[in-house]
């Protein structure tokens, strides 16, 4: 695994970790990076193991609501090596200023300028009790290797 894949990793490992112990409910995140690749077929998804400038990694988080009531949020901190690209379902809030502040990309602003995919630092999901309530689900988000 080259450098790059391995930073990926074990951000993804770390995000998870941190989101779950400050979770509430109870909530266990699980996490798996990958990489667009392209094939005869088409496109795949591989385990993130060798990564380049340039390749598409995909975030899945998988979450398990393990007792409580309610919703929760599952929040990931982007490694510094890939600009976020998007989620699967658009309903994400990103951070630009580690963290403290959220919006929708297109609501934020660095300095004078709106910003941009390269200036994410977070990306956080609210989970809603009905969604919550079904015990487990998944969210998937992209980014690109600098």
């Amino acid at each position: 695994m080259n450098r790059i894949a391995k930073l990926i990793a074990i951000a993804a490992a770390l995000a998870t970790f941190g989101t779950a112990a400050q979770a509430a409910p109870a909530v266990s995140l699980d996490s798996a990076v990958f990489v667009e690749r392209a094939a005869p077929a088409g496109r795949s998804l591989q385990p993130a193991s060798d990564l380049n400038r340039g390749d598409r990694v995909v975030y899945v988080v998988r979450w398990y609501k393990m007792g409580g009531d309610g919703g929760f949020v599952v929040t990931n901190p982007l490694p510094r090596s890939v600009y976020y690209q998007g989620s699967a379902n658009g309903d994400e809030e990103v951070s630009i200023d580690g963290g403290r502040t959220w919006g929708k990309l297109n609501a934020l602003r660095v300095g004078s300028r709106v910003a941009t995919p390269e200036d994410v630092t977070h990306v956080r999901w609210r989970v809603d009790p009905r969604t919550a309530s079904r015990g487990q689900g998944r969210i998937a988000y992209s980014a690109i290797v600098r």
